[in-house]
Order: structure tokens, then C-alpha cells, then sequence
């Protein structure tokens, strides 16, 4: 099992997919590497050679932010917008959407799937 970036990557995936599971890493970026890495994509990861792997690891590691540095980086970006006090940063804090998405429906999964109608969320009564 190859590991790149301190990520496990899994044996039965094509390495262009496999790549994917590491943070910081898309279809297209690892789509990108394996070209300059002069690896094809559609082999399986199980399948790959030691220097292939170093290879990949090598031109990931020297190009991209990758796993905890890049977590690191956005969490201190978002920092920041929190303490400047800007609009992003507020929504931000309140939990609501950054991006300009409307929040009268469609969001749930900012909010934490809050329904503040009167029948949503009250329990079914059985009868006995």
C-alpha cells in the first residue's frame, strides 16, 4: 500500500482516483502530476512501482500544500476574516452561508438542518 503525504493509498483504485483521497489533491492536480511523473493513470495503485510512488510523492510534496499544512492554511485564512471583522467572517461566525447561497431554504447543512416551521420536527404520536 502506498502511502503518500502521510495518506494511505487504496490498492484497487486507478492511481489517477486513488490520488484523490489525499487532502489537497483533485482530479485534475493528480491527473497533472501523473503526467509530469510520466506514470499512467489508469494502471492500479497496487500496481505501481517504488520509483513511480517516489516520484509522484516528490512532485506532490515540492508543488502543493497538501494534508495539515493546507487545513492549517485555510483554518488561518478563515481566522483572519473572523478578527478583521469582514463579511465573510461574520457569516463565518454565525454559521451561515459564505458564498452568496440563500438561506431562506437550501441550508440545512450550514445550519445544522434546522426547520423552524411549526410541524417540522414534532413527534409522531402513536396510537394505542
Amino acid at each position: 500500500m502506498a502511502r503518500i503525504a502521510g495518506v494511505n493509498i487504496p490498492n484497487e483504485k486507478q492511481v489517477a482516483i486513488a490520488l484523490t483521497y489525499v487532502y489537497g489533491v483533485g482530479r485534475s492536480t493528480a491527473k497533472n502530476v501523473l503526467a509530469q511523473a510520466k506514470v499512467d493513470g489508469s494502471i492500479k495503485a497496487k500496481n505501481l512501482t517504488e520509483e513511480q510512488v517516489s516520484a509522484i510523492r516528490t512532485i506532490l510534496e515540492k508543488n502543493f500544500r497538501l494534508e495539515g499544512d493546507l487545513r492549517r492554511y485555510v483554518l488561518s485564512n478563515i481566522k483572519r476574516l473572523k478578527e478583521i471583522g469582514s463579511y465573510r467572517g461574520i457569516r463565518h461566525i454565525k454559521r451561515l452561508p459564505v458564498r452568496g447561497q440563500r438561506t431562506k431554504t437550501n441550508s440545512r447543512t450550514v445550519r445544522g438542518n434546522v426547520r423552524r416551521t411549526m410541524t417540522s420536527g414534532r413527534r409522531v404520536l402513536t396510537k394505542t
